[in-house]
């Protein structure tokens, strides 16, 4: 994820993120249970999931490591469980 999305950040997230992870993401950075309309990008992913991990985003950070990163995705998964539980009938 670290270095596809600084390679290719255009690309849908769906190359890496499966449905309800990437709807479990949005939903919870944007704090609203209305989805886009288009699949996020990798690079807008990639950026949500390390804001999950600390990654402040500063300036002068530069593009967010693999600690952040893996940090962001172990809240990702927890997210999503609970996303499951609410959104499946």
């Amino acid at each position: 994820l670290t270095y596809l999305s600084r390679v290719d950040s255009n690309r849908p997230c769906t190359v890496v993120l499966t449905e309800p992870e990437w709807k479990a993401l949005y939903n919870f950075i944007h704090k609203t249970a209305l989805l886009p309309q288009e699949v996020p990008t990798l690079g807008q992913v990639t950026a949500w999931i390390a804001k999950l991990g600390g990654f402040l985003g500063r300036n002068a950070d530069g593009p967010p490591g693999v600690k952040l990163l893996w940090q962001g995705w172990r809240r990702l998964f927890d997210i999503t469980e609970t996303w499951l539980i609410f959104n499946t009938s």
